[in-house]
């Protein structure tokens, strides 16, 4: 059981304090004309530096943009550039010994989609004031999908919050944006994430051909030595956690075929796992809200304040 004084505690504290600063920062740096990849690099130079090497990336920074809701991150090379209409979601986890704190918010340059910010923002608000032991997780999802339709938007309802536990960022239970008969209880000494998003879409998101964030799935022996390298190299620095393709760009000498083989041959034995991009439909656009609690004393505390 997590109690205040607890070391789990203290660490989850710990990862909320450091991505409540790498926020302050990515904020400062989502504007008009900055390379989405610039965004992610000093997302990614920003937690060395805020911890002094004492936490870690718990997955690839999300930087999604418009319908696209979830699921991207620059890749090596990338030219996309955030543009004056557009609405980015910007999501970042922070562990601390794979103790995470999860946390996104919504930047849009023009003002234009302030409307749709505001619905995701609420409905997170809303459900926070809710969090304490022994509240069903239903009526939290409904809390979210009254506040976001209030605003004349839908929830995305197959997009949800959920729990977090030492080096998994989605663990159970799922906590849906919208009404369902959910009647399983927040629990002392647990951490949850609270991801309500918001669209002008149709509320519904579809997995798009595209994937730069791959997962350790179920270890196994490969034939290839390139996909041997990349699975030892993926175990010791990121365990069960979330990747990026250009973050081994980044640490393993091989060029872009041998790694292409290396992740297609570990897709194949079902070594790893993707996270494709999630879409709603194309010309609408979805706003995310998000912060982590951690249940102690009776309580919930905010790890990102």
């Amino acid at each position: 059981m997590i109690t205040v004084e607890s070391e789990q505690a203290k660490k989850y504290l710990k990862a909320g304090e450091i991505l409540g600063k790498l926020q302050k920062k990515a904020r400062k740096d989502a504007v008009s004309g900055k390379k989405l990849l610039d965004i992610a690099l000093n997302v990614e130079k920003g937690v060395k530096e805020v911890s002094a090497g004492k936490a870690e990336l718990a997955f690839p920074v999300n930087l999604s943009l418009n319908e696209a809701a979830a699921h991207y991150t620059p890749s090596q090379g990338d030219e996309t550039v955030l543009k004056d209409k557009d609405l980015l979601k910007v999501d970042i986890g922070v562990h601390v010994d794979g103790f995470i704190a999860d946390a996104s918010f919504s930047v849009n340059p023009s003002n234009d989609w302030a409307g749709l910010i505001e619905a995701s923002e609420l409905a997170l608000e809303n459900a926070l004031s809710m969090a304490k032991p022994g509240v069903e997780i239903g009526k939290i999802g409904a809390e979210i999908e009254k506040t976001i339709k209030s605003k004349g938007f839908n929830p995305i309802q197959n997009l949800t919050g959920h729990g977090l536990a030492q080096y998994e960022t989605h663990a159970a239970p799922s906590i849906a944006n919208i009404a369902n008969n959910d009647d399983r209880v927040l629990e002392e000494g647990f951490a949850y994430a609270f991801e309500p998003f918001a669209t002008n879409g149709e509320g519904f998101v579809r997995e798009s051909a595209q994937s730069e964030i791959f997962a350790i799935d179920e270890p196994k022996q490969v034939r290839n030595r390139y996909a041997r390298q990349v699975l030892a190299f993926v175990l010791e620095k990121y365990k069960t956690l979330p990747f990026a393709e250009r973050w081994i760009w980044e640490n393993i000498k091989m060029n872009e075929f041998q790694r292409k083989i290396a992740l297609r041959e570990l897709l194949k034995a079902k070594c790893i796992k993707t996270f494709p991009v999630l879409r709603e439909q194309a010309g609408r656009v979805v706003s995310q809200a998000e912060n982590t609690i951690l249940l102690f004393d009776g309580k919930a505390t905010r790890l990102v304040k």
